[in-house]
């Protein structure tokens, strides 16, 4: 069995750095939004178990609406959630495990299909200022122990290195891509594909709140 992981915090606490654009509904819907246009993507994916790990009951009820396996979060950090995903990973005897962020709304199937496809026992995609991690792949779960969080895209290098283990980098664009600033919105709405992502974006009108024509 091989797993993929989308970890999602609260809804309340989610996308903050967007506070000066969207108000705190908004940016749940916003978040809901990326996170099911993830969801879509894993979902479509051959051979591959979507699993879902928040604290939020909106998001459990989704997941379980859309029958993928959900796990509640039992603590508050992005760490203790995926350390949760691991541990079970492990009990479930899970050949790969994938941890993909819930706010990428480029994905698509066929640049996560790459990805997946990639040969090695560690495969990491940066996100676009290469210090985040916007996928990680390990086979077995814990052939690294994962390190989300600020620079965690060299810290996962520096750790495989350390264990001498050879390490794939991924560059795709539709990887690197996730948003967390207001112009990033702004992207989404020119260039994203279509989903709930770009139609959220349309309602809430983002482009006109900063005076932009999409």
């Amino acid at each position: 069995m091989r797993a993929l992981a989308i970890p999602v915090k609260s809804l309340g606490y989610a996308k903050s750095r967007l506070a000066s654009v969207l108000s705190e509904l908004e940016r749940a819907a916003l978040t809901l939004a990326m996170f099911e246009d993830v969801l879509d993507v894993a979902g479509s994916l051959d051979g591959w178990e979507a699993w879902v790990v928040t604290p939020d009951e909106t998001v459990i009820e989704i997941a379980m609406a859309r029958h993928v396996h959900a796990i509640i979060e039992e603590r508050p950090s992005l760490g203790a959630a995926i350390q949760q995903v691991e541990d079970e990973a492990v009990a479930r005897t899970a050949e790969a495990l994938a941890i993909v962020p819930a706010d990428m709304p480029m994905l698509t199937v066929p640049a996560l299909t790459a990805a997946l496809h990639t040969l090695g026992p560690v495969v990491i995609a940066p996100s676009a200022d290469e210090r985040g991690t916007n996928l990680l792949l390990r086979r077995p779960p814990t052939v690294i122990p994962s390190r989300f969080g600020v620079d965690s895209f060299r810290r996962h290098l520096q750790i495989a290195a350390e264990r001498e283990l050879p390490i794939a980098v991924v560059e795709r664009e539709e990887l690197a891509f996730d948003v967390d600033e207001a112009g990033d919105i702004l992207t989404v709405l020119r260039a994203g594909p279509p989903g709930r992502t770009v139609e959220v974006c349309r309602q809430l009108d983002v482009a006109g709140r900063l005076g932009v024509r999409a």
